[in-house]
C-alpha cells in the first residue's frame, strides 16, 4: 500500500494562466492558491519504503526552480498534482506505475512492463499513465509507457478537459514528447474540449521547434479553434516573431477574423507588440480593419498606449477618425485608459467633425477614467468642459448623465471635479444633478465644491419621488452633517412646512400630485427619523406650523418635547436677525467663499450667519486641521 504525503504551500495565482514568475525571480500575481503537492518515493524493486515530502528538504534556490516548473505545468490539469479522491478506485500496481512516472524512474517502469493492465487503468478524472507520461519532461519515461501501450490508440481523452496525450505534451512544452507521440500515430488535428489544437498550444508556449514539428506532421496552420481563434491570433498575442514567420511561411492568413471580428493585427495592437504589427502589415494585413463592434486596430493600439505601435499604424495609413458602433474614436480610448503621450499624438489628428459625429468628447472619457493629467491636457487644447453627451449615448445610462462633471462626481474623483469646475464646468447640466449624486454618496468635499460654484441646492429630481420640498434632503436624512451643510447654504426649509390641510391656500391643494414633507416623513421606514430631522430644520426657520397629521407622527418621537418647546416660545431676536440678513443676501453670495470673506462682515458675525457653530462637517474638518 502506498502512503500519500501532503504539504500545503502558498503560491500566487495569475488568473487564467496559472502562477507567473518574473524575470528577477520574484512572484507576481493577484491571488493566493493553496497547492497540495503529493510525492512518493520507491526503491528500485518498486516496493514502498517511505512517504517523504521533498519540499521540506529543498533549499531556497531549489524551491524557486520547483515553483517555476509548477507554474509551467499547472495549466494542463496538474499532471504531477493528484488528489487522493481521483485515485481511490485504482490498484496498487497502477499507483506504483504513477509513482515511477513522476519520479522519472525508467528502470522501475521497464521492470513493470509485464503487467500491461496497470498501464491502462484510468483514474476518476480519466487520466491514464500515458497522459501523465506525456506531461512529464523525460522522453524515456514516455517511450517506456508507450511500449506497454502497444496496440492501443494514443488518442484517449481525459474526462476533465478532454485532453489527449499530444495536447498535454504541447501544453507542457515538451518537444521530444510531441515528436514521440506523432511518430506513434497521434493526430496533430485533434483538439481538447476547449477546441484548442496542439499547434495552437505549441504557439502559446512560444516553442518554434514544437510548432515546426507539428506543421511538418501535417498540422493545419489555419485550423479554427475556440471562438474562431487561430494559431495566427495566438502568435500575435504571444508576440513571438519567429513562430509568426513560421506560420506565415506555411499559409497563415493575416486577415482571418475571430468571432469578435478581430484580426491578428488587432490582437498585436491590443497587446502592444509593435514588431508583430510591422510583420503583419508587410504581409498585407488591413490597417483599417474594424471588429464587429466597430473598433479599429488603431483604437486597440490607443488602448494599449504603446507609442511605437501607434506610430507604425499611422505610417501605414491608419485612420484616427474611424468610429466604433458606439461612436468611440482612438482619442477616446487613449483618454479613458490614461495614456498621456498617446493622447498628445491623437489630439491634432482627430477632426472636430469626427468628434461631433461621435456624440462624446474625450473630456468625458478622461473624467470617466479618472485621469487628471489627460483631462488637463484636453482642457489646455481647447476642448469644451461643458460639451454634452449626445442623447443616443446619454440614454445608455440609467441616470441619463450628460456632462463630464457628472462622471467625475459619480466616481468620487475630487481632483478631476475641482479641475472641471475651475475650468468653467456648469454643475446643473444633468437631469440628475451632480449635487444630488454627491449628497447621496456622502461626499462633503465635493458638495462644498459644487455649492461654491452655484450648484442649485433647491433642485428637483422627480423620477423616483415627486416631492414638494427640494430633493437633496431625501438623500441625507440620516446624515446630520450633510443636512446642515445644505441648510446653511440656502436649502429652502420653508417648503418642508408648507403643508397645512386646514389652509385653503396650501401648497398641497395647489399641487395635488406632489408629495408633501409631512407625508414623506410619515412613511414607516422614515418615521423614526422624523423627530430629529424636524429639530434640525427648526434651526433654519423663524416660526412655522406643523399640520395635525404630522403632529401625530411626531408625538411618538422622543424629540417631541423639544419641538414643542421651540414652537411654543418666541424665537430669539439674534436668530430672527440672522434669518432676515440671509434673505437679503443672495444664494450666489452666500455660497461664494470669496465674497463672504470681505470686510463687510466681521468674522464672528460671518460665522453666525453661516451657522458655523453648529455645522458638524465644518467642525470635523477644523478638528482634523488642528490635529
Amino acid at each position: 500500500m502506498i502512503v500519500l504525503s501532503q504539504k500545503k504551500i502558498q503560491t500566487p495565482e495569475w488568473p487564467g494562466r496559472g502562477p507567473r514568475f518574473d524575470r528577477d525571480g520574484s512572484w507576481s500575481g493577484l491571488n493566493i492558491n493553496t497547492v497540495c503537492v503529493v510525492c512518493w518515493r520507491f526503491t528500485c524493486d518498486g516496493t514502498h519504503t517511505t512517504a517523504i515530502n521533498l519540499i521540506e528538504d529543498m533549499s531556497e534556490d531549489d524551491l524557486t526552480e520547483y515553483l517555476i516548473q509548477l507554474s509551467l505545468q499547472e495549466s494542463y490539469q496538474d499532471a504531477f498534482i493528484k488528489s487522493e479522491a481521483s485515485l481511490e478506485t485504482v490498484t496498487d500496481e497502477h499507483l506504483r506505475v504513477l509513482a515511477a512516472i513522476e519520479q522519472g524512474q525508467v528502470s522501475v517502469l521497464r521492470k513493470m512492463l509485464h503487467n500491461s493492465s496497470a498501464f491502462r487503468e484510468v483514474d476518476t478524472l480519466g487520466w491514464s499513465p500515458l497522459h501523465r507520461a506525456s506531461a512529464q519532461p523525460i522522453p524515456e519515461v514516455l517511450e517506456t509507457v508507450l511500449r506497454a501501450w502497444h496496440g492501443q490508440t494514443v488518442e484517449e481523452r481525459t474526462t476533465a478537459g478532454g485532453e489527449t496525450p499530444l495536447t498535454l505534451a504541447a501544453k507542457a512544452g515538451h518537444v521530444e514528447n510531441v515528436k514521440t507521440l506523432l511518430e506513434r500515430g497521434a493526430s496533430p488535428h485533434n483538439t481538447n474540449s476547449r477546441n484548442e489544437s496542439p499547434l495552437l498550444l505549441a504557439v502559446r508556449a512560444g516553442s518554434y521547434d514544437m510548432a515546426y514539428t507539428l506543421i511538418a506532421s501535417g498540422a493545419w496552420v489555419e485550423q479554427i479553434c475556440r471562438e474562431k481563434w487561430t494559431s495566427m491570433h495566438e502568435a500575435a498575442r504571444v508576440g513571438c516573431s519567429e513562430v509568426l514567420m513560421l506560420l506565415l511561411r506555411y499559409g497563415g492568413q493575416v486577415n482571418q477574423k475571430d468571432n469578435q471580428g478581430v484580426t491578428p493585427l488587432g490582437v498585436a495592437a491590443e497587446c502592444a507588440h509593435a514588431h508583430i504589427l510591422d510583420i503583419l502589415l508587410r504581409y498585407g494585413s488591413r490597417v483599417n480593419n474594424q471588429a464587429f463592434n466597430g473598433e479599429s486596430v488603431l483604437t486597440d493600439a490607443a488602448g494599449s498606449g504603446n507609442l511605437e505601435s501607434i506610430d507604425i499604424l499611422l505610417k501605414h495609413g491608419a485612420n484616427p477618425n474611424l468610429p466604433s458602433l458606439s461612436g468611440q474614436l482612438p482619442i477616446h480610448k487613449a483618454a479613458y485608459e490614461g495614456h498621456y503621450d498617446a493622447l498628445q499624438i491623437l489630439i491634432p489628428l482627430t477632426t472636430r467633425k469626427a468628434l461631433k459625429l461621435s456624440g462624446q468628447s474625450p473630456i468625458h472619457s478622461a473624467a470617466d477614467g479618472s485621469h487628471l493629467n489627460c483631462l488637463k491636457l484636453l482642457i489646455k487644447n481647447g476642448f469644451d468642459v461643458n460639451s454634452p453627451l449626445s442623447p443616443r449615448l446619454s440614454e445608455n445610462y440609467g441616470d441619463m448623465r450628460r456632462s463630464a462633471l457628472f462622471f467625475a462626481v459619480s466616481n468620487g474623483d475630487v481632483p478631476c471635479t475641482q479641475t472641471l469646475l475651475n475650468s468653467g464646468a456648469l454643475p446643473d447640466l444633468d437631469p440628475l444633478r451632480c449635487l444630488l449624486v454627491a449628497v447621496r454618496a456622502g461626499r462633503y468635499d465635493i458638495v462644498e465644491m459644487l455649492l461654491a460654484r452655484q450648484a442649485d441646492v433647491n433642485c428637483y429630481f422627480t423620477v423616483v419621488s415627486d416631492t414638494v420640498f427640494p430633493t437633496a434632503l431625501q438623500y441625507c436624512l440620516r446624515d446630520e452633517a450633510m443636512m446642515r451643510l445644505l441648510l446653511a447654504n440656502g436649502y429652502d426649509v420653508e417648503r418642508c412646512f408648507s403643508c397645512n390641510p386646514d389652509n385653503h391656500f396650501s401648497v398641497i391643494t395647489a399641487e395635488p400630485k406632489k408629495i408633501p414633507f409631512c407625508e414623506f416623513m410619515s412613511l414607516s421606514c422614515l418615521m423614526h427619523l422624523s423627530g430629529n430631522v424636524v429639530c434640525i430644520l427648526l434651526d433654519y426657520v423663524s416660526h412655522v406650523q406643523i399640520c395635525s397629521q404630522f403632529k401625530l407622527t411626531l408625538q411618538r418621537q422622543k424629540e417631541w418635547h423639544d419641538i414643542c418647546d421651540i414652537l411654543g416660545n418666541p424665537r430669539s431676536l439674534k436668530h430672527l436677525c440672522r434669518l432676515e440678513i440671509r434673505k437679503w443676501l443672495t444664494l450666489k453670495r452666500q455660497n461664494d467663499p470669496i465674497a463672504m470673506t470681505y470686510d463687510l462682515f466681521p468674522p464672528g458675525l460671518r460665522n453666525y450667519l453661516m451657522y458655523k457653530k453648529i455645522d458638524q462637517y465644518e467642525q470635523c474638518v477644523s478638528g482634523i486641521i488642528m490635529q
